[in-house]
């Protein structure tokens, strides 16, 4: 059965890969209206973290191919159903940079009702989903701390943006702990 988590790793390259188009084509469309993108330096970080995870999965199926725990499966179409529902709700404005444009309206529909950062809840529960889904807890662990802490800078540099857009001082930014807020369109992945 490892033929299966083999095709789900080429699905999730070819996902992340129309999505890195979908999101270059809003960020160039959005910086050419006039917007700026804050927190450009970790973002390298984000592409190798998750570049890394995939390169682990691949390594991992090579060495250890298992059958898929189709319990971990279920969790993940979950997390790809809340994908879809980001991304629609974000709309043009979806991208994986964080891109501020000055009078975009505050998103306030969908997930965002709910959860400050969507799309970074659907991504954690991706990372540790799909490797224990194929067996390699240690993938799962270890890339799931890794996020974390990558989340705990890019989640500052997005409350930063929104609480200048807000015309809030940096100290009144909004943490991950505060409830949940109108969202930038612009600020959110």
């Amino acid at each position: 059965m490892s033929h299966i988590a083999w095709a789900l790793l080429a699905y999730i390259v070819v996902q992340r890969l129309a999505e890195l188009a979908y999101a270059r084509r809003n960020t160039q469309r959005l910086l050419a209206a006039g917007a700026y993108e804050v927190g450009a330096a970790h973002y390298p970080f984000i592409v190798a973290l998750h570049a890394g995870w995939i390169a682990a999965l691949a390594a991992w199926l090579a060495w250890e191919p298992r059958a898929v725990a189709w319990s971990w499966a279920a969790v993940f179409v979950l997390a790809q159903a809340g994908r879809v529902w980001v991304i629609a709700s974000l709309g043009r404005y979806w991208t994986t940079r964080v891109i501020v444009v000055p009078d975009a309206p505050l998103v306030a529909r969908g997930p965002y009702r709910f959860v400050r950062h969507p799309n970074y809840v659907v991504v954690a529960v991706e990372l540790f989903a799909v490797p224990m889904m194929m067996g390699a807890i240690a993938i799962a662990i270890a890339f799931t701390l890794l996020n974390a802490a990558m989340m705990v800078v890019r989640i500052r540099a997005e409350n930063r943006a929104l609480a200048t857009r807000a015309g809030l001082s940096s100290a009144a930014a909004p943490t991950a702990t505060s409830p949940p807020a109108s969202r930038s369109a612009t600020t959110r992945r």
